[in-house]
């Protein structure tokens, strides 16, 4: 259920101008729908998507539209803010990674570059960066922070966009050294809930999981087996983790994973995903034969929990269901 952060002390937020990248994504949507809620003296420059019409209206919310690969056009967008949350990611599923791997490299090069430029050109003084676990080395089990070795690649499936955002994270390392700018990583684990990708073509595999049951498919397809385990969160709880990570201003520079900490196997997603569709196939076929990504692996997530204070408040078949809500309910218009 969701509950409330007790251990929670806002700081660096109070009074400040946020700037969010990819405000009408998955995870940037939730972050904006925080800062909203729970931060009443927080205003919010949010980019958006050019084909995305903005559905979060707030009087302390100023949409912009801009290209995040052009070093003018984030210049301008962040200019005058105090925080920046780097939420834009150039995004798919496995599908999506084995069909367009050096799309998926350089566009996320591109523009997780320009807007690290962009931000120390504005001064702005505290930055948070949302990576990915892609990035750990070949090895299957539960990681912490300091496992990640970079003497070994990334796992096969992941390895062009894992050095990626292994990259990213040391331009951040750099740019903190060189100029002070505070920043915070978080390296992520899968995230899922409302606003996601729901497009077969580009969406990871809760949501086509949900999609599927949701069309009534029978019978129900699942690429992967069923015992293939998974760290995944709950977009909510995900958001809640980095508007602390913003808000702590005592960290000048750290790194995070941020996950549920909870191994869920393929399996029990098909099982929550159907129930809460109310479907009922006649036959559940798993494909051995499709892309899929590594069999096991999770984050240790005591770090956050031990700094931050920072826990997941909802369970995984509690993120689904209200995953599984959401798209029943705005099927018709989301389109991503």
């Amino acid at each position: 259920m969701e509950g409330t952060d007790c251990d929670q002390i806002k700081m660096f937020l109070h009074n400040k101008k946020v700037f969010l990248a990819g405000a009408t994504g998955l995870v940037g949507s939730s972050i904006l729908q925080h800062l909203v809620e729970h931060y009443p003296a927080t205003t919010i420059r949010a980019s958006c998507y050019t084909d995305i019409e903005p559905f979060i209206h707030h009087e302390r919310v100023e949409y912009v539209s801009g290209d995040l690969k052009s070093l003018g056009d984030c210049r301008k967008m962040a200019r005058g803010c105090d925080c920046a949350i780097m939420a834009a990611a150039y995004t798919g599923g496995a599908g999506f990674l084995f069909s367009s791997p050096w799309r998926h490299i350089k566009e996320n090069l591109i523009m997780n570059t320009q807007m690290l430029e962009a931000f120390h050109q504005e001064n702005i003084r505290r930055i948070i960066f949302i990576g990915s676990a892609t990035l750990y080395q070949d090895c299957e089990g539960s990681l912490r922070e300091d496992d990640l070795d970079l003497n070994k690649d990334p796992h096969p499936a992941y390895r062009g966009f894992g050095w990626v955002v292994r990259f990213i994270e040391k331009l951040c390392g750099f740019l903190h050294e060189e100029s002070g700018i505070e920043i915070v990583i978080a390296r992520a684990s899968n995230i899922f809930g409302p606003y996601a990708k729901f497009d077969p073509e580009t969406s990871n595999f809760i949501p086509a999981l949900i999609h599927k049951a949701v069309d009534k498919m029978d019978p129900f397809e699942v690429w992967g087996g069923p015992d293939v385990t998974r760290d995944v969160i709950y977009s909510a709880d995900f958001a809640r983790a980095i508007v602390t990570m913003a808000d702590c201003d005592r960290i000048k520079y750290d790194v995070f994973n941020v996950g549920s900490g909870v191994k869920t196997t393929v399996g029990e997603i098909v099982q929550w995903a159907l129930k809460y569709a109310g479907h009922r196939p006649s036959a559940i076929t798993y494909v051995q034969d499709r892309p899929t990504t590594m069999k096991f692996r999770v984050l240790d997530c005591g770090k956050i929990r031990e700094v931050l204070g920072w826990i997941p408040q909802w369970s995984i078949e509690e993120g689904v269901k209200k995953t599984t809500e959401w798209w029943i309910q705005n099927n018709g218009w989301w389109k991503r």
